[in-house]
């Protein structure tokens, strides 16, 4: 039988950060909260967790690579809320935040967890941040956790 790695949200050792875009802040609040609820929830201390507020999404990226480059973190989640509007703007926001986002966690190794919403209304971004359809930043916690979890069996795997 083969062997399985699989990550579990559990309690995990190091420091986590969270970058979160103050743009759509109405939003991004609510993804905060339940990220570092989850975090709390699952062992974590406050006292192991650093919240950096960006401007927007565009400049989650940027404090999330410094962050990551710190190596004093288990991961960094990513929270924020690009809501389509009247021109395509959001599209190339979308774009190369995912791209930068993936690269980050693909060259250092960290999970870099993507708790960013693209939605197409505020109606949408409602329901994702605590509404009918749960919370984004509840999952993006669970994964980081999961990750975190995952690659600590990785690695003894060496």
């Amino acid at each position: 039988m083969p062997r399985i790695l699989q990550g579990q949200k559990q309690q995990a050792d190091g420091r986590f950060a969270i970058v979160v875009s103050r743009y759509n802040e109405t939003i991004t609040s609510k993804l905060l909260d339940g990220a570092l609820e989850t975090l709390a929830n699952h062992g974590v201390k406050d006292a192991d967790v650093v919240v950096a507020w960006v401007p927007g999404a565009w400049e989650i990226p940027l404090v999330a690579k410094r962050l990551v480059h710190t190596g004093g973190y288990a991961a960094v989640l990513c929270l924020g809320a690009v809501i389509r509007g009247e021109t395509t703007h959001d599209q190339y926001i979308n774009q190369q935040l995912s791209n930068s986002l993936g690269e980050l966690a693909m060259d250092s190794g960290v999970p870099v967890a993507f708790g960013v919403l693209t939605c197409n209304s505020m109606e949408q971004a409602i329901h994702r941040a605590g509404g009918n359809v749960g919370n984004k930043g509840v999952e993006c916690a669970d994964a980081a956790l999961e990750m975190v979890h995952l690659l600590s069996q990785v690695d003894d795997e060496t």
